[in-house]
């Protein structure tokens, strides 16, 4: 039974993946997420349901349209996959709980702003508006233990670092990275929200160093940051309390 709520809750990260890539590439363009219908962005020819299959259909076609062969982008397939596994470690971590529902929706909010930062690096205020009250509403129906004080806090502090430091370097992180910690601060409270950052900067630190010396980005060339934060607050918020407990073990 537990294997095949596995594979159901893979399957429907899958499903939603697909979803949250037109929401992701739409929304900044400000289009309608339901009309028209998913389209080759080269032919225009409308997609068929066999072209649709998440992952699969993209493997099958060797990551091409079916219809005038020009290459459709990897981020489409990647999204799908990421989406789905990301649904199943929600699924392994916190298993059927009430918590699974603060997680999932975590989870979606991450995976499009993401996809929307990498492509035309901006994380929509519609998507962070849509999800705000949803996440202040699971969180304060599925509280984790922390006291109310440190969902404020995260919030506020989450959003006021970026803020701050947007300040001090005229505008070298953007406000949308704010307002991310804005609305995840209040899902994961304060103390994670603190490791979330300082994760987000040590991964983006070690990224952004690999890909100057591979010479596939120029320095100071603009870079999106909100994926490193999404990756930054995902591992706070599963294993945020554990590394906090190793850091003061190793100091201890």
């Amino acid at each position: 039974m537990t294997i095949l709520i596995a594979i159901y809750v893979f399957i429907l990260g899958l499903v939603l993946g697909s979803f949250y890539n037109v929401v992701a590439l739409r929304v900044p363009a400000k289009q309608s997420i339901v009309k028209p219908p998913s389209a080759c962005p080269s032919c225009g020819m409308q997609l068929k349901t066999k072209d649709l299959i998440p992952v699969i259909s993209y493997l099958l076609s060797r990551g091409k349209c079916q219809y005038c062969q020009a290459k459709v982008s990897i981020l489409y397939p990647i999204g799908e996959l990421a989406t789905g596994l990301l649904f199943l470690w929600v699924y392994v971590h916190v298993g059927m709980t009430a918590e699974a529902l603060v997680a999932l929706v975590l989870v979606s909010l991450l995976v499009i702003i993401t996809i929307s930062d990498i492509t035309v690096m901006r994380i929509p205020n519609q998507v962070l508006l849509f999800f705000f009250p949803i996440c202040v509403v699971v969180r304060i129906a599925v509280p984790d233990g922390q006291a109310w004080w440190s969902y404020v806090l995260g919030a506020v502090i989450g959003c006021g670092i970026i803020v701050l430091i947007s300040l001090l370097t005229r505008g070298g992180m953007g406000m949308g990275d704010a307002k991310l910690l804005l609305v995840c601060g209040f899902v994961v409270g304060l103390t994670h929200i603190l490791v979330a950052f300082v994760l987000a900067c040590l991964i983006g630190s070690l990224i952004g160093g690999l890909l100057l010396l591979l010479k596939l980005i120029k320095r100071k060339q603009p870079v999106p940051f909100g994926p490193y934060l999404a990756v930054g607050i995902l591992i706070s918020y599963g294993y945020g309390s554990d590394l906090i407990q190793a850091y003061l073990n190793l100091i201890g």
